[in-house]
């Protein structure tokens, strides 16, 4: 008999009017990477909660080495060496490293904290996990990278034995991504189990050893990564063909309704450019080049040195975010969470808060309005909820960005900026946006995308703005759309000449 660490059988969790999960069972081997696929909606997040004890199934049991876990809570879970980490992390950016790590067990002497030892021991840990960072380094001072591994070599200092990792990669740099995997692989050589949620597939194909599907609260299948492809994989998680991953759309470029002519902040430098009726204008970059800066700066939202901005060769001035909105903008955050819907409110109020005006009925809110606003969003973007006075806190990841865009459409926004559109979204949901996108643009709106995913920008854009270090290094034309010629522009190389098209 197969020997397993970690096993969940027939896991049943009943939430009021959802069934978020319906008889799930799946057991997990000694030190392997296993990936837990599937939709937002699916049941992921459900199940996981359930793992590490955070909520209670309505049925099923969990059994720790042929042990079944009674009563299991976080606490209880901890004892049996299941730590997860999630999105956002549970740190204490004022503490050190150390600190963070042997937070609720720091080792004391003669009743006081025993520092030398607690930073020793942090050393030592980092130091398995093959990073340098100081153990008396404030984590407020670390970059979302190191953060990652402080919550990595907590979990590591609690001797677990199951790592739950909750898409991982999605806020870390290409750079941070890779030494992501390298500990990970790392703590397999150790015999730890990993189990792995993503989006991304390449992170599966690359990292993982076997790949678990969930769909609509059902465990669908279990499949060894070898023996399995990434478009297989995609077909059993959304049940249906989805045909070309970024949909064909005809180019047809109306006036131009965006200029910006010399704009300047405390990191971007004499920014020109110039943006269409009906086009997707990408912006590429690495991080920290400007792209989500010259966004912000366009929606008011951060302070500019100098610049004009121009929305149908009239000079509009946007000193807040007020102004922008007036104007026509509307902005689908990279952080929709924090900054993009208030996650405790309805979609209703979601929908209706940027712009009051339209639910006003003389000098009072129509609640009649407010609701057909709302019901007419739901329906013509698909968002998938049992009513409109449904918490977006409570949506699936894809549905909470349409909720973002919906609010922006009844605003009426002539521009939309979209800065990393499918971060953390599922394939299925993916192409639900590009649509949404090239629906938009059909209607005359402009569309501005920042998107770190090279594929998705050549995939979707009209043209590409490259930046490095603050500055615009060139603009593609459909042509010239590469990963070479974006990545050699955004490292601040020329490209041949020829290559290069015009701001």
């Amino acid at each position: 008999m197969e020997k397993h660490i970690l096993e969940l059988k027939n896991i049943k969790k009943v939430f009021p009017g959802v069934c978020a999960l319906d008889g799930v069972s799946l057991a997990f081997r000694p030190g392997e990477i296993h990936a837990i696929a599937g939709e937002n909606g699916a049941g992921k997040s459900t199940f996981i909660k359930i793992i590490t004890g955070a909520i209670q199934p309505t049925e099923g049991q969990i059994f720790f080495e042929g042990e079944e876990i009674r009563n299991n809570s976080p606490i209880v879970s901890m004892k049996h060496g299941i730590a997860a980490i999630y999105q956002e992390f549970n740190l204490f950016p004022a503490l050190t490293a150390a600190e963070n790590i042997f937070f609720g067990r720091i080792p004391k002497k003669n009743g006081m904290v025993d520092y030398r030892k607690m930073y020793q021991e942090a050393e030592v840990l980092l130091e398995q996990l093959g990073v340098s960072i100081s153990a008396q380094a404030r984590v407020s001072s670390l970059s979302v990278g190191y953060q990652q591994i402080i919550e990595i070599a907590r979990a590591v200092s609690c001797h677990a034995r199951v790592l739950i990792m909750d898409e991982p990669s999605a806020p870390l740099t290409d750079n941070e991504t890779r030494r992501l995997f390298e500990i990970v692989e790392r703590l397999k050589k150790n015999g730890i189990t990993i189990i792995y949620i993503s989006h991304r597939m390449e992170e599966i194909f690359r990292l993982c050893d076997r790949v678990s599907v969930f769909r609509d609260g059902k465990y669908i299948r279990t499949m060894e990564v070898q023996n399995t492809s990434a478009d297989e994989l995609i077909q059993i998680m959304v049940n249906r063909e989805l045909g070309e991953q970024y949909p064909k759309k005809a180019y047809q470029r109306g006036k131009k309704v965006l200029e910006i002519r010399g704009l300047n902040t405390a990191l971007l430098k004499d920014i020109h450019l110039e943006a269409y009726e009906g086009e997707i204008l990408g912006l590429a970059g690495l991080v920290g080049a400007g792209r989500t800066e010259i966004a912000r700066a366009l929606f008011g939202a951060d302070r500019i040195e100098s610049g004009v901005f121009l929305i149908d060769g009239k000079e509009v001035v946007i000193h807040k975010t007020m102004d922008a909105i007036r104007a026509g903008i509307g902005l689908i955050p990279e952080d929709r969470k924090r900054q993009g819907v208030f996650l405790r409110e309805s979609i209703r109020h979601n929908v209706s808060f940027a712009h009051f005006k339209g639910i006003m009925k003389g000098p009072f809110i129509s609640e009649k309005l407010d609701k057909e606003a709302a019901a007419s969003y739901i329906e013509s973007l698909g968002i998938k909820t049992p009513s409109a006075e449904q918490a977006v806190g409570n949506l699936s990841g894809g549905n909470q960005q349409k909720v973002v865009l919906a609010k922006w459409l009844f605003t009426d926004s002539r521009i939309l900026i979209f800065d990393e559109p499918t971060r953390g979204i599922d394939v299925g949901a993916r192409q639900e946006i590009y649509r949404l996108m090239l629906d938009l643009i059909a209607q005359g709106k402009t569309v501005i995308m920042i998107s770190s995913e090279m594929p998705e920008l050549i995939g979707m854009a009209d043209r590409i703005v490259v930046l490095h270090e603050g500055r615009i290094s060139g603009t593609l034309k459909k042509g010239e759309f590469t990963q070479e010629n974006i990545m050699t522009l955004a490292s601040g190389m020329p490209l041949q000449t020829g290559s290069e098209g015009k701001h």
